[in-house]
């Protein structure tokens, strides 16, 4: 029965139509003006993917290799110029993509508490304090009673605590940071508010209609050299075709039907590995259990998916060109400058991993790209932006993809001559 539904999956995918694929004038590379490596990062992208040269808006973001950068600079030094180029004729094509180089900040700092909002913001407080102790009252006499009308107290008291929380976060200004690339996604949107997430309206399923969302990619790691290198193993697995072995790290809980949870995301992963033996040419090695792939068990990895080891990156790959992977955890597009990072996604650029995607901040599991949907747009013939925006749910949130945005790992087939 599982095969049957994964099959009839994949038939769906087949047949919805694919848009016109992204083209090399449709990407604007955004580099940092003060860093010497990061023009040439841009200058080496346009020339390996004939990018229009005009196609480079080299911005003054600082001499200093930053990862945060503040809401205003963000404001008046990225987000700005951006658009004034956007909104000019010089491109050399309507711009879809953009792409951030090593040297621009990845991360944008919080709004700040909303100004005039204090009595509000007091009110609030006295409030979700009197809401505790009456759930403290509550859970004393729990033992007593135990009847339906009881539960649904406790629930509904239990929901006006996150209501509550969650206005008071919001005019204090927490949870309004994010990855520099997703809040550039929205930089042609209407004004919009800055808490928590967007929709992604790029999304294959979204509900929302696209109002000039740009996708975004960068070419980041722990030195220039290795951001440099993303573009030119990406182009050499293309030439060649992606070979190697798909290890997929799943934890055997089970699907409790209940998207976003755990349970559903593990069954994605372990669907991930059925999907890849069917689609694809790749050797296919899964980790079921709370185990993670030992180190150095993982040689020719092509594909890389798991999950459950919070900033501890486990040495157990040999990536191999062109390899695409990520890692499902908080925070680990932390440090992405840091050579000695055990975080997954500066450690796995270091081991020479082609592309992949992680968190600032905590994104939520809800955040993330579900694996069998991700991996199946790139076995669809989809480059990799393509299918990380056609698979996340939101932006103005945590998450960032770290790879050339043309790469196209698998021809349209799902597999490689």
């Amino acid at each position: 029965m599982k095969s049957r539904v994964i099959f009839s999956t994949v038939i769906t995918l087949v047949f919805r139509g694919v848009a016109p694929a992204l083209e090399p004038n449709q990407i604007l590379v955004i580099a940092n003006a003060e860093i010497e490596s990061s023009v040439k990062i841009a200058d080496h992208y346009c020339n390996r993917r004939m990018v229009p040269p005009q196609n480079i808006l080299a911005l003054p973001l600082g001499a200093a290799l930053g990862d945060t950068i503040s809401r205003q600079d963000y404001e008046s030094r990225l987000a700005e110029p951006i658009r004034r180029k956007l909104s000019s004729d010089e491109p050399a094509g309507k711009i879809k993509c953009l792409l951030t180089t090593y040297g621009v900040p990845y991360k944008v700092a919080g709004r700040g508490r909303l100004a005039g909002h204090e009595e509000e913001l007091a009110r609030l407080k006295e409030m979700l304090e009197q809401e505790n102790a009456r759930v403290n009252r509550t859970e004393q006499i729990a033992g007593s009673r135990d009847n339906n009308n009881f539960t649904e107290r406790q629930e509904s008291t239990r929901r006006n605590l996150v209501r509550l929380q969650s206005e008071i976060d919001r005019i204090a200004g927490n949870e309004t940071g994010a990855a520099v690339d997703c809040e550039l996604s929205m930089v042609l949107q209407k004004p919009y508010e800055l808490y928590r997430w967007q929709p992604n309206c790029l999304k294959a399923d979204a509900q929302c209609p696209d109002n000039n969302t740009l996708m975004v990619s960068r070419l980041d790691g722990p030195d220039a050299e290795t951001a440099k290198a993303l573009v030119d193993k990406a182009i050499r697995a293309e030439e060649k075709g992606l070979k190697g072995v798909a290890y997929i790290d799943s934890r055997g809980i089970p699907d409790d039907g209940q998207q976003h949870s755990p349970g559903h995301f593990d069954q994605s992963l372990r669907d991930l590995a059925l999907l890849t033996r069917f689609r694809t040419d790749l050797t296919v090695r899964e980790e079921r259990t709370e185990k993670l792939f030992e180190p150095g068990t993982c040689p020719r990895t092509a594909i890389y998916c798991g999950w459950y080891s919070l900033k501890k990156y486990v040495d157990a790959f040999d990536f191999v060109d062109g390899a695409v992977g990520f890692h499902i955890a908080s925070l680990e597009a932390q440090e992405l400058h840091d050579a000695n990072s055990t975080l997954w996604c500066p450690a796995m650029l270091k081991d020479g991993i082609t592309a992949t995607l992680g968190a600032v901040a905590e994104p939520y599991l809800h955040s993330f790209p579900e694996p069998k949907e991700f991996f199946l747009e790139l076995f669809e013939g989809r480059c990799l932006v393509e299918a990380y925006y056609r698979t996340k749910p939101l932006n103005s949130w945590q998450l960032v993809l770290i790879g050339d945005p043309l790469y196209r790992p698998f021809k349209p087939s799902g597999k490689n001559d």
